[in-house]
């Protein structure tokens, strides 16, 4: 029951967004009562939630493969750079994408879900830990590690997400694979650069 309503809540509001998907509309697709809704979720609040969640945890790598994997720092940002991209070109992660720009200003709530699926944070706390267990020699603080992760996954999405999103060209497997290339070193020669020049 409860991944028929998520299943109905999924594709109601990626197609029809947040503001115009009533409970009562959830309800009716899952072929379940409002009172069976009030069973397995508090709110709309609460079942947009798991269904952020959800979609997340579907775009994760399975189980078996690797997120950190290959020697040395910069294939290592490689293939988890690829790893994300991937993730954050998903058909379900792009029309997610499209909702939270379209409606989170007016609806508070959808922001929060997606804040509270945590995508992005583990992503960061991820790639901090590397950039420290890996620079030894620069020995970048926590703060400066978190920043560099945060301007990583900037580098790495935004420009090809924004493509994707129907501004340019969506880009192909060549170039993405290209692009994350460049991005890790121009990264990697930004961050120890100024490391260097400059610790903080």
């Amino acid at each position: 029951m409860r991944e028929r309503l998520l299943d109905a809540a999924t594709e109601l509001l990626l197609k029809q967004g947040y503001g115009a998907t009533s409970i009562e509309s959830i309800a009716r697709r899952a072929r379940v009562s409002k009172r069976t809704f009030y069973h397995r979720f508090a709110d709309k609040s609460a079942l947009t939630s798991a269904v952020v969640t959800r979609l997340i945890d579907r775009q994760r790598p399975p189980a078996q493969m690797p997120l950190i994997a290959g020697e040395g720092i910069e294939r290592k940002l490689i293939h988890l750079g690829g790893l994300i991209l991937r993730a954050a070109l998903s058909p379900p992660v792009l029309a997610l994408h499209r909702l939270i720009v379209a409606e989170s200003g007016r609806f508070p709530a959808l922001a929060q879900a997606v804040a509270r699926a945590g995508g992005r944070e583990e992503a960061v706390a991820l790639i901090a830990g590397l950039l420290q267990s890996e620079l030894r020699s620069t020995a970048p603080d926590e703060a400066r590690a978190r920043f560099g992760a945060e301007q990583f996954l900037q580098l790495i999405v935004s420009r090809p997400q924004l493509q994707a999103l129907g501004l340019g060209s969506p880009m192909q497997a060549s170039e993405l694979d290209a692009w994350v290339r460049g991005s890790v070193e121009l990264f990697l020669d930004g961050f120890r650069r100024r490391d260097a020049a400059a610790p903080i």
